[in-house]
């Protein structure tokens, strides 16, 4: 099967401080997601969960609660990924699934107070972490550095939903 071409890059070239702020942004990207890290922090956290399960969790716990589809969008993976993490997560009593109010048909995956405890744990865990390698920042460039991230990643979410909108083919008057 050929390899689809790549699509163009938009003009002009990333600026010197984009450039830097990527090379930044997958330093951290690969500093927290190194596996030896992550097992560090579940032992402190005393919370035995692979990658995947606590993205989930810290997925759930952030929103009501969501269609094993919804997760998977959200999370960018296969909804068979999540499947078998909310499975994984329900037998160890993390999550329990509950009626969907608007089609009883179909579940919603909610966190249990297992699970709120869990990630309670293990966001407490990466927050002292951060405090301390932060320690020497002043409060004022720690607000700072939030409220950019917070744009940053407002900015991001906009700018997917954006190329999701254009992606879309248009419906035209008359067709079906």
């Amino acid at each position: 099967m050929p390899t689809p071409p790549l699509p163009e890059l938009p003009d002009p070239p990333a600026s010197d401080e984009v450039i830097e702020i990527e090379r930044a942004l997958t330093r951290i990207t690969y500093l927290s997601t190194r596996a030896r890290q992550h097992e560090r922090r579940m032992a402190l956290a005393g919370v035995p969960l692979d990658r995947a399960a606590v993205a989930l969790l810290r997925q759930v716990a952030d929103s009501d609660p969501l269609r094993p589809g919804e997760l998977a969008n959200r999370l960018g993976v296969e909804a068979s990924h999540v499947t078998r993490t909310v499975q994984q997560l329900q037998r160890s009593g993390y999550v329990t699934r509950v009626p969907d109010p608007d089609d009883r048909r179909a579940q919603r995956i909610q966190l249990t107070e297992a699970g709120q405890q869990a990630i309670a744990r293990v966001r407490d865990v990466g927050a002292r972490g951060m405090q301390l390698a932060l320690s020497a920042w002043t409060p004022e460039e720690l607000r700072q550095l939030a409220t950019l991230f917070h744009r940053m990643v407002d900015d991001f979410l906009s700018y997917t939903a954006d190329e999701v909108t254009e992606e879309q083919p248009v419906a035209r008057a008359g067709t079906t």
